[in-house]
């Protein structure tokens, strides 16, 4: 469906572009559920997250040192975290055991985005320390952002705001029954 350019007389220059308003972002960008500072007692929501129910938490599988929970603003739909219950900041910080499961939750997600997506490909990564980007920087957390080609990439460049396809209570069910097991 193609439109024409609606006037935008008084508000800026006129262009081409559709505009995707994403007003629930801003709730992100004026900083809900930061925590007010660096302790597990300060607002963590990675802390306070496990003690939901699932559904409520958009937790989508939990391990003995390790969870899985939808990002409350993805990227892309199905972005998720594998986050540590421990409340540390550094990955230098993790024990053997928890880096371990990290990395298996790690490898898992991308089992299950590919089984309920079909993902063509990942970024993960994550960012330590404040500087390196982390918008939570006092609780590691690694990001799992399924890719596929021709997604909207462009749209948080270009368009500054991202296209998310499903809900994510929708997102949280899809991708917990698509978790393997093994």
């Amino acid at each position: 469906m193609t439109s024409e350019p609606e006037q935008q007389i008084g508000v800026g220059t006129q262009d081409a572009f559709q505009r995707l308003w994403t007003p629930h972002r801003m709730a992100y960008i004026q900083g809900e559920n930061k925590p007010s500072g660096p302790g597990a007692d300060d607002g963590c929501p990675f802390c306070s997250i496990p003690a939901k129910s699932d559904e409520d938490g958009l937790i989508i599988k939990r391990g003995e040192l390790v969870y899985t929970v939808l990002n409350l603003y993805p990227y892309t739909g199905g972005h998720l975290m594998a986050v540590p219950y421990r409340h540390v900041a550094d990955y230098t910080d993790l024990t053997t055991a928890e880096t371990a499961e990290l990395a298996e939750f790690t490898k898992r997600a991308m089992i299950a985005l590919r089984t309920a997506s079909g993902a063509h490909g990942f970024n993960i990564g994550m960012n330590q320390g404040t500087v390196a980007g982390a918008g939570i920087a006092a609780h590691l957390h690694q990001h799992v952002v399924p890719r596929w080609g021709g997604d909207t990439n462009f749209m948080p460049v270009v368009g500054h705001t991202k296209v998310l396809p499903q809900l994510l209570g929708d997102t949280r069910k899809m991708l917990a029954e698509a978790w393997p097991t093994a």
